[in-house]
């Protein structure tokens, strides 16, 4: 079908799939060439067949025009997803600054890493990457003050450049080690065991699939694994080693207490330091709307499962330390606190350990016999240590703005790990001594970015409906604040989620620059408690919206930029924000990086992870939730001939967690619906996926390509150079 007559289509049989249209909308004049800013022109983009497909949802008549791209498998689709990716590659090949993007992204991430230690008789077990090395290996180092030697090699099993390994769980006497090996950035990993002792990769493999945890029996001579199946959800088995798999024992699942547990029941097991209990926590979707703990006594064969906590409409999280149950939960309180659980009796009567407060508390561990609570005030992190009965001792300060991991550690072990780190400092790990307080230095990151250059600052703004709403801005100390100057927001807002500043090579690079970057702390995330979180789920989820539509105009009325010059970039859950910032505010914004998102809100429930989800969004398969997420859903709301922004979507095959096709339906549908002229684009990758895992030099590309049209595409306008002339 001719593009043309696809869009006449669309416009005259559109009903509801194009929502906030005139009676008997016009297609727009098809543009023949496509201007990029900086000099790009582009043809117009490829021809895609628009297939009408009419559903009804509860008498309302919704029609979908690229159903057909949903089909991955398709030749179709397969020959839609190349002549975009050439299509993309004409304006990557113009991009004049990505020669120079390629060369900084890969000083800034061509160099070492190290992760947080796990701890086993004085060996320190960790993720190291050379600067020189695509992957991470897992290392070794005996002692503080011994060298580290390598374990782990990726490239020895593999000479794919995209695979990726990572610690699963050390044995409690130090001698085994289980690690997944991941392909690309698919969620799906197998585990493997390396003998610590002889050095050699046991022949116990847990086959590709979604792991939710995988920890070691106490003895050592097992592994109880948690894994989604697709016709029984999550199932939790114990593997033998020295056994063949199919003789692996289901340990839970199925039903429990007289419930059954469904594909949205997720759970994770773990065995406690002292070998004494199994303890298995079930998440009901994600979030969680009700998780619920029971444990099985290892000391006594054959022992059911006992409860800890069950059929409570609220968060738990357990860890048992010196005989106590220690419990973080926001059971009748949004700001979380935690308690001393007690299996025999409800948790309305359990001991408090540390009240709630103003602040939440966004996590705990116990190391070295101490309770660390982690909590936020305005975003900003702040660890207490107490004792196991919750008397208050010291504070772990830092001296700015940034972001804290926790303490990470072993109940029993005396040292904790903690990384600092923000927009503008790198990370560096810390050794805490919980015994004396004393700071040592594990790793640090020697990237080569000077942070005295810079300033990273919170500021507060009002949301539409009067809401205080926290934004880190961060830039270069005297730089200019009258709206000539780039800026690059990013932002998320669900899933209890809290967005602090980390360390980012992409935004140090914009920072480098001389541009501004922005993060907004939307509700829908966790910030501030589950009410803050409660006030963008559901039919509230308008609220992430306005509140990231508020934070641009700050951000714009207080001159940091200009919407000619305003670069947001999001993924995931934070695509559908970028989805909605097209569709709902396209004049705010000149350029949107639109990463692995979620479009048809009407769909998202039928594919991959959608179906947990819908303790978030809820499903159109309800009645009364088709309403609200009609009305939102970036999809259906793109309207024909519209001005929209630059677009680069953002995506590939590996992601399988949020399935590729929203994105495929989106670029078709935009790129026939936008008419101004702006290019619309879409990344698709080969490789690539939702987690991490591809090689360092499929970073650097990736970035280049999206930071290289961010940066173009927030340049001076035509509008701007025509006025410049003008005035000459």
């Amino acid at each position: 079908m001719p593009r043309s007559v696809s869009l006449l289509a669309i416009a005259l049989l559109s009903l509801v799939s194009i929502s906030a249209q005139s009676p008997n909308p016009q297609p727009p004049a098809q543009a023949t060439v496509i201007h990029g800013r900086d000099g790009i022109r582009l043809p117009a983009p490829p021809d895609v067949e628009a297939i009408p497909v009419k559903d009804d949802y509860f008498g309302t008549k919704v029609v979908d025009y690229y159903r057909w791209l949903e089909d991955a498998k398709s030749p179709e689709t397969h020959a839609f997803i190349e002549a975009q990716n050439i299509y993309t590659e004409q304006y990557i090949k113009q991009a004049k600054i990505r020669p120079q993007l390629e060369q900084d992204m890969d000083a800034l991430l061509h160099v070492g890493t190290v992760s947080a230690p796990i701890v086993r008789h004085e060996n320190y077990y960790f993720l190291k990457r050379m600067a020189d090395e695509e992957q991470a290996s897992i290392y070794v180092r005996h002692g503080w003050m011994g060298r580290d030697e390598r374990l782990v090699d990726p490239t020895a099993s593999s000479k794919d450049p995209n695979t990726s390994i990572a610690i699963r769980d050390l044995s409690r006497d130090g001698s085994l080690l289980a690690y997944s090996v991941r392909e690309g950035g698919a969620d799906e990993a197998s585990i493997r065991v390396l003998d610590l002792k002889t050095g050699k990769t046991l022949e116990d493999e847990l086959p590709n699939g979604l792991y939710l945890s995988a920890k070691f029996t106490y003895d050592g001579k097992g592994i109880y694994y948690a894994r989604m199946t697709k016709l029984k959800g999550a199932l939790l088995y114990l593997h033998t080693l020295g056994k063949r798999n199919s003789t692996d024992e289901l340990i839970f699942g199925h039903e429990f207490h007289g419930e059954l547990l469904g594909p949205i029941d997720l759970f994770t097991a773990n065995v406690t330091e002292d070998g004494r209990y199994l303890v298995v926590r079930i998440s009901r979707g994600v979030p969680a709307r009700r998780q619920d703990i029971v444990y099985r006594d290892l000391r006594k064969p054959d022992s059911p499962f006992e409860i800890l906590v069950w059929g409570i409409d609220a968060q738990f999280d357990a860890a048992c330390a010196q005989g106590k149950w220690i419990v973080r939960t926001n059971y009748h309180t949004p700001n979380w606190k935690i308690l001393e659980g007690d299996p025999g009796i409800l948790p309305d009567v359990w001991k408090i350990i540390v009240p709630d407060g103003p602040d939440v508390i966004d996590g705990y561990s116990i190391v070295g016999g101490k309770l660390y609570v982690h909590r936020l005030h305005d975003v900003k992190a702040a660890i207490q240590e107490y004792t196991l009965t919750g008397h208050a001792t010291r504070k772990l300060e830092f001296d700015a703005i940034g972001d804290t991991s926790g303490v990470s550690g072993e109940p029993g072990e005396r040292y904790g790990f903690v990384n600092f780190q923000s927009f503008i400092v790198p990370p560096t790990i810390f050794r805490i001594d919980t015994a004396t307080d004393k700071r040592e230095v594990f790793w640090q990151s020697k990237v080569q970015f000077d942070s005295s250059q810079f300033e990273l600052k919170q500021v507060f703004y009002t949301s539409k409906d009067g809401t205080r709403v926290p934004m880190f801005i961060a830039g270069k100390k005297g730089l200019k604040q009258d709206g000539s100057e780039r800026l690059l927001m990013t932002g998320y807002g669900g899933f209890d989620l809290s967005e602090t500043p980390v360390w980012n090579p992409a935004y140090a690079w914009w920072l480098n620059q001389g541009g501004w970057f922005a993060l907004p702390n939307l509700r829908g995330g966790g910030e501030y408690g589950e009410h803050w979180h409660e006030q963008g789920m559901f039919e509230r989820k308008q609220n992430v919206f306005d509140d990231w539509f508020a934070a641009a105009e700050y951000l714009i009325v207080n001159h940091y930029t200009s919407s000619e010059h305003f670069a947001i970039m999001g993924r995931s859950n934070g695509g559908l924000l970028m989805g909605a910032s097209m569709t709902q505010r396209p004049d705010l914004f000149a350029a949107i990086e639109c990463g692995y998102p979620l479009l048809d809100m009407l769909r998202y429930q039928k594919f991959l992870s959608g179906p947990q989800w819908t303790t978030e969004y809820g499903s159109a398969e309800v009645e009364e939730q088709f309403p609200y997420l009609m009305k939102y859903s970036p999809y259906h709301n793109v309207k024909i001939g519209a001005h929209y922004p630059a677009i680069l979507f953002f995506t590939g095959d590996s992601d399988t967690r949020v399935e590729p096709l929203h994105a495929r339906k989106m670029t078709a549908l935009m790129q026939a619906a936008s008419a101004s002229g702006r290019p619309i684009l879409l990344h698709y990758s080969l490789k690539g996926g939702h987690s991490a895992g591809v090689s360092v030099e499929q970073q650097i590309q990736d970035n280049a390509d999206i930071l290289a049209f961010l940066w173009t595409e927030t340049g001076k306008s035509n509008s701007e150079v025509l006025r410049k002339t003008n005035d000459q």
